[in-house]
C-alpha cells in the first residue's frame, strides 16, 4: 500500500474526492483491524463512525512525518470504539476480549520500570483516575468510576486524559516508541 497521507491536504481542504480516494486504500486496512472484534460487535458500525470521525478530525490532524498517519489515526479510533462498544455490551472482563488484543510478547521488565516511574510522577487527581479505571479493568462504567472517586463524570475524564498524556510524555523522554509497543 502507497503512503495514503498523499491525499491529506486535499481532504483538509474539504475535498471530498481526495476523501473517497483516501478511504478507497484505508477501509480494508481499517476493516482487517477490526476482524478480531467481529464477534462481539456491529464493526460495520464502529467502521462508518470511524470514517466519519476521521473526515472530521482530518482538518486537524498533523503527521508525524511517518507514512499512513491518518490510517493510524483511524486504526485508534476503531479500535477504541470498538472496546467502547464491548463496555457498553456488559462490561466485558479483559479475558473475553479477543485473544488478537493479548500481546503473546513477554513484559519487558525495564519497561515496566519505566511505567511505573513515570506513573510515580503523575499528579494526584489524574494519577487517581489513571488508577481507578486500570483497576477495573474495563469493568465499570466511567460514572460509577468517578463517583467512587468523589469526581463528576467530566472532571474524572479530564483527568484521565491528563494522566494519558503526561504519561505518553513521560514514557516519550524515556525513549519509548508508544506506536511499536502498541503494535
Amino acid at each position: 500500500m502507497s503512503d495514503l497521507d498523499v491525499h491529506l491536504a486535499a481532504i483538509a481542504a474539504g475535498d471530498a474526492g481526495a476523501y473517497a480516494r483516501w478511504m478507497a486504500g484505508a477501509e480494508p486496512v481499517l476493516r482487517a483491524g477490526l476482524r478480531r472484534f467481529a464477534a462481539h460487535v456491529d464493526t460495520e458500525a464502529v467502521l462508518q463512525e470511524t470514517l466519519l470521525r476521521v473526515w472530521q478530525v482530518a482538518p486537524r490532524f498533523v503527521s508525524d512525518g511517518r507514512p499512513d498517519g491518518l490510517v493510524r489515526l483511524g486504526h485508534r479510533i476503531a479500535r477504541n470504539l470498538a472496546i467502547s462498544e464491548l463496555r457498553k455490551r456488559g462490561g466485558q472482563p479483559p479475558e473475553a476480549l479477543p485473544s488478537a488484543t493479548i500481546d503473546p510478547r513477554p513484559p519487558d521488565p525495564m519497561l515496566r520500570g519505566v511505567i511505573e516511574g513515570c506513573r510515580e510522577k503523575l499528579p494526584a487527581k489524574p494519577a487517581q483516575a489513571l488508577d481507578a479505571r486500570l483497576q477495573s479493568g474495563g469493568l465499570d462504567p466511567d460514572d460509577v468510576l468517578a463517583e467512587r472517586l468523589g469526581m463528576k463524570k467530566n472532571t474524572f475524564l479530564q483527568n484521565f486524559t491528563r494522566a494519558r498524556a503526561l504519561l505518553a510524555a513521560c514514557l516519550e523522554r524515556h525513549g519509548v516508541d508508544l506506536d511499536a509497543e502498541l503494535a
